[in-house]
């Protein structure tokens, strides 16, 4: 990882001293996130609370963690990093990690002890994907459908390649406009083994085939950038079905009432977590380090599952998830029985050259 000994030096002076120096803190923050459901999760579970412990803070949130790589780098070759705090995918984590854009962090320093006593990096375990990543959750990309447009006739679509059989299933899919996941599910549907998807994905012939499959059903495709643009369109009825995060759909299903199906096949496993720009001025950094250490604790994580379902990252939370929120996490028995490991290091080497040649593909 790309940090220098100066900055170890000054990282590890700033944390030891961050809980002696409250004076020293900046008192706003930004918070960059992915507005909707998930970062009102976040407001509730995090930021609530701990702006009722510091009234004199305040902290503005930024909904552009979609486009957090490039506006850092943006932000780093201006010499002007405005955020404080960044929550990104895994595989975003662990490329600004490699490009020096976020701060290495000791966990067991800077993250809450479990309430068991546990260090951090044994209460995060394996979800620590990067010296700079601070997990919070896990979720899955799957797919919603209207269940009074289902064909008569039909079984309610249950298998991923549903996506792909348009005579079965007629109607507009909503896919994110980005490779990542529609690819997978591409090469799964056109024959490829799971635990060779991405052995052929790595090569040109296996990006053109995944590609070639998606040609099937592109026009009948509506690309989406934003997570509540698949529970709005499926609302309107203006597709039959479309992927999103599964905890999108429960707000549409659960909270909404809507007539929405949640298929769980193939769901692609992905973790969400906070990053710490590198280089924040002492000021800010000390109040990150504060906030860091309270947001990471095993009842805020639990907390935060009492807003939206997605699983926390602390196997010392998931006990103290609400019992009537359990079946509709990822990670439940009842809907992990086909899942898709997410691939975090093959998209953080790969995503800008088949970022590329989606892009293209999708100008065609």
């Amino acid at each position: 990882m790309k940090i220098t000994k100066t900055l170890m030096a000054s990282t590890a002076l700033t944390v030891a001293a961050t809980g002696a120096m409250a004076q020293d803190m900046a008192d706003s923050m930004t918070l960059v996130s992915w507005g909707g459901a998930y970062q009102n999760s976040q407001q509730e579970a995090y930021v609530v609370p701990y702006l009722e412990m510091h009234p004199e803070v305040s902290v503005s949130w930024d909904e552009s963690s979609n486009e957090a790589v490039a506006k850092l780098r943006a932000m780093n070759e201006a010499g002007n990093v405005t955020w404080d705090l960044v929550d990104v995918v895994a595989s975003d984590a662990i490329r600004l990690c490699d490009e020096g854009l976020a701060m290495e962090i000791d966990h067991d320093e800077v993250l809450a002890q479990g309430d068991d006593g546990s260090d951090a990096s044994d209460d995060f375990g394996d979800l620590i994907v990067s010296d700079c990543y601070i997990p919070q959750i896990v979720y899955s990309t799957t797919f919603g459908y209207r269940t009074d447009l289902v064909p008569e006739g039909a079984e309610a679509p249950s298998d991923i390649c549903s996506v792909f059989d348009l005579e079965t299933y007629p109607g507009k899919r909503a896919l994110e406009k980005r490779p990542i996941n529609n690819m997978e599910w591409a090469l799964l549907c056109d024959g490829v083994a799971k635990d060779d998807v991405y052995d052929v994905l790595e090569t040109e012939e296996g990006q053109d085939q995944a590609l070639a499959k998606l040609d099937t059903i592109k026009d009948d495709v509506i690309w989406w950038s934003a997570g509540a643009d698949t529970p709005q369109l499926l609302a309107d009825g203006e597709v039959f079905m479309g992927s999103t995060y599964n905890g999108r759909l429960y707000s549409a299903i659960v909270e909404q009432d809507q007539p929405i199906g949640m298929m769980w096949d193939a769901q692609v496993f992905d973790l969400d977590g906070w990053i710490i720009p590198a280089d924040l001025p002492e000021e800010r950094l000390a109040r990150v380090m504060d906030f860091v250490k309270f947001a990471t604790d095993t009842q805020r994580l639990a907390d935060q599952a009492k807003y939206i379902s997605y699983g926390p990252a602390r196997s010392s939370s998931a006990p103290k998830v609400p019992e009537d929120m359990k079946m509709h996490m990822p990670t439940d028995p009842a809907n992990a029985g086909n899942t898709f490991l997410y691939n975090y290091e093959f998209w953080a080497d790969y995503r800008d050259d088949i970022d590329a040649k989606f892009q293209a593909w999708l100008a065609q």
